[in-house]
């Protein structure tokens, strides 16, 4: 993010609002807290302009106190930790986007007006006082709540000061930080950095129960992604279609957690609705009554909902989707693992290859919901294309197409898996 740092120290009347009313009016001042005196001060009411930045205000949900800490290092002399500093950036692309820093402890601090509470509807309307006791002047400053900013504590992992600590030197400012997080928000972590340690401990309970695994090649082969074909990882030496693309390695263990909303209306009876669940997953609802066992029918119904984030995510991303995505919600967890794998730009537009492999992804799931025997043409309406562009991106996970007197032409997936040949075109001389 292109980032322009603001001047401080300017008068509270340049940072964006101007006078619009002078009002005279009486308040207590003392100095013995026993006995109270009244001044008469002028009260200037400010209004907004908007060729100027509007007052920020930040704040500290975990108890910092940045002037205390300030108190304590000029009490102790130490010269190697300065006072905090707050410093304001403005993304230069987006000029409506800001960004607080506040530096100089043991972990940064940093709050946006782009995401986040500042984003949360406004309910009520906010104003800040300033009180100059020279002039007896107080000045009303109306805030936005878009800047009213939450600080929360950041560890800048490339910060030239740690590129040479050990791991152990790493990880203590990272204990720091636990201090001043939430206890939601160190869930969140621990789950996190757990499902990033061990991802590939992950599907025992949802492959245990198949009885047809080869396992000798599993421990000969490892599950491979290839990256010219840019599709999801695979065993060349599987036994079944199953494990020709194993879920544990597409859906993480910790993962499961978050894909319980589509079994949870299901088991309620209640209806899914066609504008907030793909057609692809709204078409196949039914069959999660025919599943008798409750596990089974929790994997079916978990991979309902993890094609409906991925859909969700292609569409928060795109211009002719964006819309209908846009009151859908995709747990951190995942979100977070999605901007990892398609490589999500500035622009938040995803690039056209990493397109490709979030569809491939859509349809090994697909594949899996539909008993490797699947029907392509309400998953091509939900990803914004034809069947016929989808053929080809079947054909590379391995799929042969076979027709049905009933539904039509079928991608099924036959083991062992063959690919087709990838063409690369060859530079001219």
């Amino acid at each position: 993010m292109g980032k322009k740092k603001l001047h401080k120290g300017d008068p509270i009347s340049d940072h964006g609002y101007e006078e619009a009313e002078i009002i005279k009016a009486n308040i207590t001042k003392s100095e013995n807290p026993n006995k109270n005196e009244k001044m008469t001060v002028k009260i200037q009411v400010l209004s907004q302009n908007a060729q100027k930045i509007p007052p920020v205000v930040g704040y500290f949900p975990s108890g910092f106190n940045p002037s205390k800490e300030s108190m304590e290092d000029d009490e102790t002399e130490n010269p190697r930790e300065p006072g905090s500093r707050v410093s304001l950036f403005r993304n230069t692309k987006r000029t409506n986007r800001f960004q607080l820093v506040v530096s100089g402890s043991q972990v940064n601090f940093v709050g946006t007006n782009y995401s986040g509470e500042a984003t949360a509807a406004q309910g009520c309307n906010y104003s800040i006082g300033v009180l100059d006791k020279e002039t007896q002047t107080l000045k009303i400053v109306p805030i936005a709540g878009s800047m009213i900013i939450r600080l929360d504590p950041k560890i800048d992992e490339e910060n030239p000061a740690t590129l040479g600590m050990t791991a152990e030197g790493k990880e203590a400012p990272k204990k720091d930080m636990d201090k001043f997080l939430s206890k939601s928000a160190i869930r969140r972590k621990k789950k996190l950095e757990t499902l990033r340690q061990g991802a590939d401990a992950g599907g025992e309970h949802v492959i245990e129960g198949s009885k047809l695994i080869n396992q000798g090649a599993l421990e000969e082969v490892a599950v491979t992604g290839d990256n010219d074909r840019n599709i999801p990882p695979y065993d060349l030496a599987a036994a079944t279609p199953e494990t020709a693309y194993p879920l544990h390695k597409i859906i993480l263990k910790g993962e499961w957690d978050y894909l319980t909303d589509i079994f949870d209306l299901s088991e309620a009876g209640e209806r899914i609705s066609p504008e907030a669940f793909p057609s692809f997953v709204c078409n196949r609802m039914h069959t999660l009554a025919d599943i008798k066992n409750e596990q089974e029918r929790r994997k079916m119904a978990g991979i309902f909902s993890y094609i409906t984030h991925l859909v969700k995510f292609k569409d928060k991303h795109s211009m002719d989707g964006f819309h209908s995505a846009k009151n859908h919600r995709i747990p951190t967890m995942l979100f977070q693992r999605f901007s990892s794998m398609f490589c999500v730009s500035e622009s938040k537009r995803l690039p056209n290859e990493k397109v490709d492999l979030l569809i491939s992804y859509v349809l090994v799931l697909t594949l899996y919901a539909d008993n490797f025997r699947s029907d392509p043409s309400d998953i091509a309406k939900d990803l914004r294309t034809i069947t016929g562009h989808l053929r080809p991106r079947f054909e590379l996970l391995g799929c042969k197409f076979v027709r049905d007197e009933k539904r039509g032409h079928l991608a099924t997936l036959s083991v062992p898996l063959t690919f087709p040949t990838v063409n690369k075109k060859r530079k001219r001389r």
